[in-house]
């Protein structure tokens, strides 16, 4: 082809200096087995809970269950600024939806029943995330008498946010920790 002319054909320049770089070379023998097994087969072998699992944890959808001045710090990681959307998270409104509830604020002895309520009705797997001092300990209220001390006391938590409030840093931290602990599971089962 002549000179400054448009030329058809893909230039593998960049894919040479992926594979000569040594954060990249052991991909190309992850590839390598995969095409083969694929050539052979014309199928993949593997574990669906692995697969599962890889799913799930890309994909949480947390449920608001805001009931004090925490709720406003979980509204500012779904907001612009932090942008939970980019790691697959979307905060659904109905318990059916979601995967995982969030419990950001103090709860009360009279709202305690209607928080059982909504978890019970959350599909399985599904995973709490307690955020803020008033839900994991009761926190500036913990010895009123109306306060339940630490929302561990009526669902399993799994994620422990701390802070008074937290910051929406935090949080995202937690989920992203909740999405290392649901990776490490065998299982797709919260046992």
């Amino acid at each position: 082809m002549e000179k400054r002319c448009f030329r058809m054909g893909v230039d593998n320049f960049l894919g040479k200096q992926l594979t000569e770089d040594p954060k990249f070379s052991g991909q190309d023998d992850i590839l390598n087995a995969v095409t083969d097994e694929i050539s052979n087969r014309g199928f993949i072998i593997g574990q669906a809970d692995k697969l599962f699992n890889w799913a799930k944890s890309g994909s949480l959808w947390p449920m608001t269950f805001g009931l004090a001045c925490c709720a406003v710090e979980m509204m500012h990681s779904a907001a612009s600024r932090y942008d939970m959307d980019r790691y697959g998270m979307l905060f659904r409104p109905s318990p059916r939806q979601s995967d995982v509830m969030i419990v950001a604020g103090t709860l009360t002895n009279k709202m305690a029943p209607a928080l059982r309520r909504v978890y019970d009705q959350m599909a399985e797997p599904r995973w709490v995330i307690s955020m803020g001092s008033c839900a994991n300990g009761g926190g500036y209220y913990h010895y009123s008498y109306s306060v339940v001390r630490g929302c561990d006391r009526i669902v399993p938590v799994d994620i422990y946010v701390p802070g008074c409030p937290p910051t929406a840093e935090a949080l995202i931290y937690g989920l992203l920790q909740l999405q290392k602990k649901i990776r490490r599971t065998s299982t797709i089962s919260r046992i």
